[in-house]
This record gives C-alpha cells, structure tokens and sequence, in this order.
C-alpha cells in the first residue's frame, strides 16, 4: 500500500502546531497503525529528519498510551479498538490519512501526537482508591461478592483511561472515565467506606481540571475501546447528588 500521511507537527504546548505531509510506500495490510508510523520515522531518521513524536507502550490495547485522532475520529475507524490495535486493512491503497492528538485544553500538547493526560492521574488521586489494611493479603472469599455486581463492576473496571471519550466529547467531557473509576470501587463492598467522599472528591477534580459538562451526546461510549456504557455516567450523577445532599445536610446551620 502507498498511502499519504497528514501528521501533526508541534514542538511544544506553547508553539503553534501544523500538518505536515509525508508519503509512506510499502506499508502491508497487516500492519498496525502505528507500525506504519514506525516505517514513517525511519524513513525520516533515514533523511535526518526528526521523527514524529507518539505515545505507545503495550501495543496490545491494554494500556490506553497511543491516543490518536485518525481522519476525525478517536483511535481510528474501527470500533472497540485503540490505535495499536487498527491494522491498516482498514484503508485503501492511495488513502488520504490526517493524525494530530486529542483535542481538549486538559490535555495540552507536550510534543507532536503526545498530550499531557496528569489530569486523568490527579481524579484518581482524588479518591480512585479503598481503605485497605497493612500486612498479608486477605483471603480471595473473605468478603463475598455476589456476581451481579461483580460483572457489573468489571464492565467499569474495564477502562484504561486512553482519553478517547474526552476527544470525541463536543465538551471535552471526562464524565465516562470519572464515572467508570467511581462506579467500579462503588459497587464492591470494599469501595463502600469511602463511597460518599469519593464521588465527591473525583467529580470535584474532574470540573477543577477543566473538562467540559456532558449534554448526552453519547460520542464517549461510540469513541470508547473498552464499550464502557454512558449508564455509569448516569449512576454516578445519582451518587454524586446524594452525597452532596447529605454532606450540606451534616453541615451545622448558623442561626
């Protein structure tokens, strides 16, 4: 395949960033996508050009690192995949392809394709965490879960925090990874302790950060690799509410 690479060039979040275009040949079908950025950066190398920055680590859709905007769309067009994961299969021979980073103002530009994504790493910080005691591991049965809620918590469990569903938000909402962090501690019983204050916190960090408001537009749950369903975004609103109520109503009222 001889395709025509649109790449997104920016040396830094302060510098103004531009397309850059590049022709790659000899690219098989069975190529991820970033293999075939891999043969542009060293046909680069190769002219002493300096390569396209990106981020990668597991490549097997595991770790949520190679966020990229493909053609307008977050990880590319196939659906429930990340970037490592689209093979080049899904293009044709002579395609036009255009590649720049996610777009939102919580995630500025370090360089090229990669973003600064911390702001995921400080919601956690907020509250993505249980009480745990120190010493040996529990035994696996001690606490029992039934599997309802298991499967349920796995369902939210299952995101990777890649930040797609803040790229294809028109808000550059965070509601769906903050509600899959929530949700899935939530639910199991060693989440309950910090339940109330969890919710709060994380939901706290994620509007401090400057992400958007979610108006339903549901591009978080198209866009998302893991199918992570907008249902939890929903629940947390309704656990969020409640614990604000009660945290205004524990409050003492000054005569």
């Amino acid at each position: 395949m001889k395709l025509k690479v649109h790449v997104w060039r920016q040396a830094n979040a302060s510098s103004k960033g531009k397309f850059e275009t590049h022709e790659v040949s000899d690219i098989s079908p069975d190529m991820s996508f970033l293999e075939m950025l891999d043969v542009l950066n060293e046909e680069l190398v190769d002219h002493e050009k300096e390569p396209v920055a990106f981020d990668h680590d597991c490549r097997e859709g595991i770790c949520g690192t190679c966020s990229l905007v493909i053609n307008g769309e977050a990880h590319g067009p196939q659906r429930a995949a990340t970037t490592c994961q689209l093979h080049m299969r899904k293009f044709d021979d002579g395609d036009e392809i255009w590649v720049e980073p996610f777009r939102a103002g919580a995630f500025p530009v370090i360089r090229d394709l990669v973003v600064d994504r911390k702001a995921f790493d400080r919601i956690i910080q907020a509250g993505g965490f249980i009480t745990a005691r120190t010493g040996s591991a529990c035994d696996a049965n001690e606490i029992p879960v039934s599997k309802e809620i298991a499967d349920r918590a796995m369902d939210a469990a299952a995101c990777i925090g890649c930040g797609a569903c803040v790229a294809a938000c028109p808000n550059a909402s965070a509601m769906l990874f903050t509600a899959a962090k929530v949700r899935h501690l939530n639910m199991m019983p060693q989440g309950q302790p910090e339940r109330e204050v969890r919710v709060r916190n994380m939901v706290s960090q994620m509007d401090a950060e400057g992400f958007g408001a979610c108006s339903n537009h549901f591009e978080c749950e198209a866009a998302c690799p893991k199918e992570i369903s907008v249902e939890f975004i929903a629940e947390m609103n309704r656990e969020f509410l409640g614990a604000m109520v009660k945290a205004d109503n524990t409050v003492p009222k000054r005569g």
